[in-house]
């Protein structure tokens, strides 16, 4: 960082050094996307600034943070001035963030199908594959356990009913909601989701364990089986 008057205004500083200086002096909370991106950055080109990069690479985005984070090292680099460094940096920076909203709150109750969406948007929200999750409840409602299933691609994943129900008997579980996400942010459940929540609905009434919902996480929305009527 080159050395400023501290008698300057942060609108006289060079704009390379004015995100990290803009922190210090006013605080997290006064950075837009674009400058805390360009911390992570830290330094433009010749003919662009790290601020400008990084407006750049948010709007090929449409200023999404969400969807800049879903973009792997490979992604960022076709970006002129960002390597390998740099897009490291800002995945990781990116993953910590997301990482920090999994972990802001834990519902201990589920009353409605948002309590069930927040909770499997946490971990699956922003990913650009799909992944399968399962909320163990209690008689209460109260989550016993929240686990992953099983790990597909962009278009689907597999899914073993007898680990579903497997692990509800272990927690001691009366009830479950199942989750998946849509990685093309679309939330309307295609035919082989609808057959594979019959098949878990039907295998979890053998069992006495009740299949309360499915939710589908979509971009920034969701789909519920049980708010339809469907389930």
């Amino acid at each position: 960082m080159s050395e400023q008057n501290p008698s300057f205004s942060i609108k006289e500083w060079n704009e390379n050094d004015r995100p990290r200086e803009k922190l210090i002096a006013k605080g997290k909370n006064s950075l837009s996307d674009a400058e805390l991106i360009a911390i992570l950055v830290r330094s433009g080109s010749r003919d662009e600034s790290a601020v400008a990069l990084s407006k750049r690479m948010l709007a090929s985005v449409d200023h999404d943070i969400n969807r800049l984070g879903k973009l792997s090292v490979k992604q960022l680099m076709n970006f002129k001035g960002i390597g390998e460094a740099k897009a490291v940096a800002i995945v990781a920076g990116l993953e910590l963030g997301r990482r920090r909203k999994e972990g802001v709150k834990t519902v201990p109750k589920i009353s409605s199908s948002k309590d069930a969406y927040d909770l499997f948007d946490r971990v699956i929200g922003d990913l650009d594959h799909e992944e399968f999750w399962v909320l163990y409840l209690n008689n209460a409602n109260k989550v016993l356990q929240q686990k992953q299933i099983s790990v597909g691609g962009k278009t689907g994943t597999l899914v073993d009913v007898r680990v579903v129900f497997r692990n509800a008997l272990e927690y001691g579980a009366t009830s479950i909601i199942i989750g998946h996400n849509h990685p093309s942010g679309a939330v309307l459940p295609s035919t082989s989701d609808k057959q594979l929540t019959q098949k878990l609905k039907q295998a979890g009434t053998s069992l006495d364990i009740k299949v309360l919902d499915h939710i589908i996480i979509g971009e920034k929305t969701y789909f519920s089986f049980a708010d339809e009527t469907i389930l």
